[in-house]
């Protein structure tokens, strides 16, 4: 039973969260290090270019992690 338990594959919904939260982690590392605090701004006019560019590479991480949660995992 356990030989059949570790052959078997699906989509990852584990490697899905976990790809998620080092998404979020370098986001707000990335936030911090632009001098901002990670959820605070709106997007608006006067936010920093390079906090804007954190959220824009988070947004491509995020999109990432949908390929990661497709693939095969045990």
């Amino acid at each position: 039973m356990l030989l059949l338990l570790t052959r078997t594959a699906r989509p990852g919904p584990l490697a899905y969260g976990i790809c998620q939260t080092g998404c979020n982690t370098v986001w707000v590392a990335c936030v911090a290090a632009a001098g901002g605090v990670a959820g605070v701004s709106t997007g608006g006019a006067g936010v920093p270019a390079s906090i804007l560019a954190c959220n824009s590479a988070q947004g491509v991480c995020m999109a990432v992690c949908v390929a990661a949660g497709l693939l095969p995992t045990l």
